[in-house]
């Protein structure tokens, strides 16, 4: 049995101190008094326990594969550095979301070809029966308009391989680029006018004239997903229509919904709506889109994702609270309880109750920011960080 003693513990609903949190194994025992003995004592010093945050969007493990455009490092090297960095940041479980796009407009990157989101599956499957550092999970991001990757999606269902399956549209014109000027400096800052070799003219003809997947093949797709328990999300949905249709596809998740208005009604419909931390330390969307902060205020916000900034999410919770007025609890709840439920994972993961995993993380609050102090994945003490000149 371990003891973790001295905390303020974050539960769903409040905030418990002066008791002590009991471990059993891999298993969260009791809260408060318990007749055992531990084997083990961790002195929290009045800190925050926290549940392991989950983060269910992250492309981060492009920039460990990719430090540099002419350097890449194999996929298990890159994953074996990328836990470190996440463990450190009070991430305990991951879905890594790679993409399939049928074109380069909006970057080129030999990480989103089928060999390459083939490959990364198959470790993150292959990893968890071996050592592993934290949970890691494949989110695969399905463009509407790669017809050819709706063969490979059904592939990677049926062989187990993905736990997450969004479906994208980034058509100029609506969504995330309603604002055919935004979507102009988007493609022109990752040069996709010039890998695809085409004027803006000819890369919104494309659009006009290009195949999508139909309605049915999304339908079989969502289907196939939800009878091997994955959850599907989808990408932009910039109004209260598209919600509708993916209500009839059986969609779980609103991922960056474009306007508070459609998050709060996908909030409403059902859906568990997605927004990214960043979006809360920039103090709104890079690409002028809903506010995150404004959204929770409203409680139109179910979750947070790191997105592409795995640092914000811990950031952010302190954010909400003491510029916006949000409850420790409640933010808490968003990277990880909230998060647990749209993956179906809740039984076990996302929050500091008796029966539930061991996932802790205990933080503090120096100079200001948060950092991570001690990291538990599954009861054992993963991590412990020191700081000179202050003992943490």
């Amino acid at each position: 049995m371990i003891a973790i003693e001295n905390g303020k513990i974050v539960t769903p609903n409040g905030v418990i101190t002066g008791k002590t949190l009991w471990l059993d194994n891999d298993r969260i025992a009791a809260i408060g008094a318990c007749d055992s003995v531990p084997s083990k004592t961790i002195n929290a010093h009045g800190r925050y326990i926290l549940p392991g945050m989950i983060d269910v969007h992250s492309d981060k493990i492009e920039q460990f594969v990719f430090p540099r455009p002419t350097a890449r490092f194999s996929f298990e090297l890159a994953l074996k550095e990328c836990e470190k960095e996440l463990l450190q940041l009070g991430i305990t479980t991951i879905y890594h979301s790679f993409s399939l796009y049928s074109d380069e407009l909006l970057g080129k990157s030999p990480l989103r070809t089928k060999e390459s989101v083939l490959e990364m599956a198959e470790l993150i499957a292959d990893i968890q029966n071996r050592s592993h550092l934290i949970h890691h999970r494949f989110h695969l991001r399905l463009e509407i308009d790669n017809v050819d990757a709706f063969e490979i999606a059904k592939d990677m269902i049926q062989r187990h391989l993905i736990q997450e399956i969004s479906f994208m549209d980034h058509t100029p014109g609506q969504g995330q680029y309603r604002d055919l000027e935004i979507y102009r400096e988007t493609v022109d800052k990752y040069h996709g006018m010039e890998n695809e070799g085409k004027t803006f003219e000819e890369v919104l003809e494309h659009h006009r004239n290009k195949k999508i997947l139909s309605m049915e093949q999304l339908q079989e797709l969502a289907d196939l997903a939800h009878q091997n328990h994955i959850t599907v999300a989808s990408h932009d949905d910039d109004t209260v229509e598209k919600l509708q249709l993916n209500r009839q596809l059986g969609v779980d998740i609103s991922e960056f919904p474009i306007t508070e208005e459609v998050a709060k009604a996908a909030h409403e419909m059902g859906f568990y709506t997605i927004a990214g931390a960043p979006n809360i330390l920039l103090g709104g969307s890079h690409s002028g889109n809903m506010s995150a902060a404004q959204a929770i205020q409203n409680q139109s916000v179910d979750i947070l994702c790191s997105d592409y900034f795995p640092q914000a999410l811990l950031h952010s919770l302190f954010v909400m609270c003491d510029k916006y007025g949000q409850t420790l609890p409640d933010m808490v709840n968003k990277v990880s309880l909230n998060p647990a439920k749209a993956m179906g994972i809740d039984k076990d993961y996302g929050s500091i109750e008796v029966g539930k995993k061991a996932d802790l993380v205990i933080a503090d609050i120096l100079d200001g920011y948060p950092v991570v102090t001690h990291v538990l994945v599954d009861g054992q003490t993963t991590s412990r960080v020191e700081y000179r000149g202050h003992s943490i």
